[in-house]
């Protein structure tokens, strides 16, 4: 079973994960912590990782602040290759309603260059304050779905919404069209109290499946699932987490949070995820197959 966490910074710790297949391997961004040491410009990066079977990772680098934009920070990176090139939407992290998605290019999937229009979404309306976090996208009839959480205008309820541009495009600034007047998706059920975030997708039989971190960190974060037809109007399959936290003494005990579905070359498909047991002290990231069971995403437990 897949266990990863960076060591850079002299914690163990990794979150957010995104995967691509791209050059013959896999490649895998996700957020790496600040110092926490009191250094100038200390804060959230990118850092990358390959491997070749998709459980044993080495980290290969860090991604550079590409502008001032990224300054106090930026994160929670969503991945895709796109006419043989990858292509990254993050957030910019430190800001406070004020963070957004950006959008960077790469022919390695190494070195990035990123858009001059970022950022290049963030909610509009009066049912957000604005705030787009954790983007994540995915091809379908023609366009390019763009998913992101957002908060309520007292910044107290996270949830989801979802933008398109069209697949053709440069995915810059002025191709996005915001899809909803309100949140796609947003806490309703118990065991997601005040959070609904970090949209995950996948295509299974022509409709799109949509994971999500419900809960705030550790409180416990565990992953549903919703259900489209349009990618716009969502139904849960189910009242209760498709994956949930571990039990006492698991390794995700804390939480089960922040998924990533990744659709292999073989069309096998996985659900990439973070967890911990020490109430966010550490974070390490892990991977199940998903496998479908009458339209229904079933993984292996634990």
């Amino acid at each position: 079973m897949m266990y990863f966490a960076d060591n850079s910074r002299g914690k163990t710790y990794a979150k957010d994960p995104a995967v691509v297949f791209f050059g013959g391997r896999y490649l895998m961004y996700y957020s790496v912590p600040p110092w926490w040491d009191g250094r100038p410009n200390d804060g959230w990066i990118i850092g990358v990782a390959e491997s070749s079977d998709l459980d044993n990772w080495t980290k290969l680098t860090d991604l550079p602040r590409f502008t001032e934009l990224e300054k106090n920070g930026f994160c929670a990176p969503g991945a895709i290759v796109l006419d043989g090139k990858v292509h990254l939407f993050y957030q910019t992290y430190g800001n406070g309603a004020k963070d957004a998605i950006c959008h960077a290019v790469s022919d390695d999937g190494i070195h990035f260059t990123p858009d001059a229009t970022n950022p290049v979404f963030h909610p509009t309306g009066e049912w957000t304050c604005g705030r787009a976090i954790d983007a994540d996208v995915i091809p379908f009839r023609g366009r390019l779905w763009l998913y992101v959480a957002t908060r309520d205008p007292l910044m107290e309820i996270q949830k989801l919404a979802v933008a398109s541009a069209a697949l053709d495009s440069d995915f810059s600034r002025q191709t996005w069209r915001q899809e909803c007047d309100d949140s796609i998706l947003q806490p309703e059920l118990p065991w997601e109290q005040k959070c609904i975030e970090a949209p995950a997708l996948c295509e299974h039989d022509g409709k799109l499946y949509l994971f999500y971190g419900g809960a705030y960190n550790n409180c416990p974060q565990q992953i549903g699932c919703a259900v489209s037809d349009d990618a716009v109007h969502w139904k849960r399959v189910s009242d209760s987490p498709v994956l949930p936290c571990g039990e006492p003494g698991s390794w995700n005990s804390s939480e089960s949070g922040h998924p990533f579905a990744f659709t292999a070359p073989d069309g096998t498909q996985h659900l990439f995820y973070q967890g911990n047991n020490d109430g966010g002290k550490s974070w390490y990231l892990s991977r199940k197959l998903i496998r479908w069971e009458s339209g229904l995403p079933c993984f292996d437990l634990p």
